[in-house]
């Protein structure tokens, strides 16, 4: 018999590992195959543990063999490089020769406590900062729907990885929607978590509390399976949020809900157009919601300027990641740009930034007295070209982020959890997406309605079409 796990994802691949459907080494060495054979056109991957993963898997499969059973036993997942994992470098999207680190990060830790494979650690660009993963220290990492386009970023070889069929979930991180943008140009779900519910360690902050890591996956299961997975905490973290059981929301009936249908942009100080097409696939979203039995009316939650209380945050996490890169001479001329801003509001503003938050909270908070849960577009525009931001100065990059992605980050400076869905296409064939946004620790939430929506419209059945070294088969022998 033969196994396709990219095709039965997470949940399923653990099943069977723990049946005895597949082995852990047939599923690595099926997982590092593809890998390489994709690079020199997606281009997931900034790093690849091909000895170590099958060491990894060898392990699994002996304790699988004496009985043992954890969550994710065996199964080959992938962590985003700005993520530790022991003996490896952590770049986070720069160029240079990086050393080692010596311990994982809590959450590659955690991972491995439930019995994952750590195959490799995915592209992101240069400390995350924009939408698209590209960069001189790796390439571009390309979008399996169209090679052609980026499938977002900062977490788009997380991304690239899943919707390509490498791994069947992998951790990203988001701080200004670096999950939620890239699950919408590649179809998957991404999960945003409530800040501190999947640790960051060893920074008890990311960037001042905006970013958060969270999970990419095919199906709502899968990327609710490797939240659970990964979340806890570090003793020292500062945010510990009350556990949640995410798993156990899955199919179950979230009830009649209040939604807000939100189709206006947060305050920028760019102007942003939603695309009409976008407008379309989210609008209609919103009618099968409708058509499910919940109240959806257009509204717009209170934001307010709350642009002032993210770019101090953004900006002095930039400057402190420069003033820690080995070699700041090869970082991009708008990371150096970027810090010399964040040096200069990392004082008062930064300061006001953060007392802002609270404020923020109450003031939207009040919206979720008449809505439930917030339906919006994940961005405005569909995935760009490859390049298209490349050559670009600072300030018209910033235009260009802001247009195509002006929805996703105000709920970093809130800490909440946001859940992107697949919303369809575009006439081009380029895929889009919508997000669900809730208030505090409305993981469970957000996530039943998502299944519900997941289970109507069943959008983990299309695939990017094949593509050369892509149309090779996945499936991986059976256990003997």
């Amino acid at each position: 018999m033969t196994f396709d796990p990219a095709v039965t994802g997470l949940t399923g691949t653990a099943r069977a590992l723990a049946d005895g459907q597949v082995t852990a080494r047939a599923l690595a060495e099926s997982a590092l195959a593809r890998i390489a054979a994709t690079q020199g056109t997606v281009n997931a991957f900034r790093i690849v543990r091909a000895e170590a993963a099958l060491a990894e898997a060898d392990a699994a499969d002996r304790e699988l063999a004496a009985g043992g059973r954890r969550p994710l036993l065996g199964v080959p997942v992938a962590v985003k490089d700005d993520m530790d994992v022991a003996g490896e470098p952590t770049a986070f999207g720069c160029a240079g020769d990086f050393p080692p680190v010596p311990a994982d990060g809590e959450a590659v830790r955690r991972l491995r406590a439930a019995g994952a494979v750590i195959v490799g650690k995915t592209n992101t660009c240069e400390f995350g900062q924009w939408p698209v993963t590209e960069g001189p220290a790796f390439g571009a990492t390309r979008n399996p729907w169209s090679p052609a386009h980026t499938p977002g970023g900062s977490s788009g070889g997380s991304a690239a990885a899943v919707a390509a069929g490498l791994v069947p979930a992998a951790l990203g991180s988001d701080g200004a929607g670096s999950v939620r943008i890239p699950a919408a140009w590649t179809h998957l779900v991404g999960i945003k978590p409530q800040r501190g519910r999947i640790s960051t360690w060893p920074r008890g902050e990311s960037f001042h509390g905006i970013t958060v890591n969270g999970t990419l996956a095919r199906t709502v299961a899968d990327a609710a399976l490797l939240l659970d997975a990964a979340s806890g905490n570090h003793r020292h973290d500062p945010h510990q949020p009350p556990a949640v059981d995410v798993c156990a929301a899955v199919g179950r009936d979230p009830g009649r809900l209040r939604v807000a249908l939100s189709l206006k942009p947060p305050f920028t100080a760019l102007p942003a157009r939603l695309h009409p097409e976008i407008r379309a696939r989210v609008v209609a979203l919103a009618e099968r919601l409708a058509a499910a039995g919940h109240t959806v009316a257009e509204a717009d939650p209170p934001y307010g300027q709350i642009g002032l209380a993210f770019v101090p945050r953004a900006t002095a996490g930039i400057a402190e990641r420069v003033g820690e890169a080995p070699f700041p001479a090869l970082l991009d001329r708008r990371t150096r740009g970027a810090a010399r801003l964040g040096r200069l509001l990392g004082g008062a503003p930064l300061r006001a930034a953060r007392r802002a938050e609270g404020v923020l909270q109450r003031r939207i908070g009040a919206f979720f007295s008449s809505y439930d849960v917030i339906l919006a577009p994940t961005t405005a525009g569909p995935p760009p070209r490859i390049g298209a931001l490349l050559d670009l100065g600072g300030f018209a990059t910033d235009r260009a982020v802001i247009t195509a992605c002006p929805y996703a980050w105000p709920w970093n400076v809130l800490g909440w959890p946001g859940v992107g869905v697949p919303a369809g296409f575009t006439g081009d064939g380029l895929p889009v997406g919508a997000q669900l946004l809730g208030p505090a620790h409305s993981e469970p939430l957000l996530v039943s309605l998502a299944a519900q929506l997941e289970a109507e419209l069943r959008w983990h059945e299309r695939w990017p079409p094949p593509r050369g070294a892509d149309a090779a088969s996945s499936s991986v022998p059976g256990s003997p």
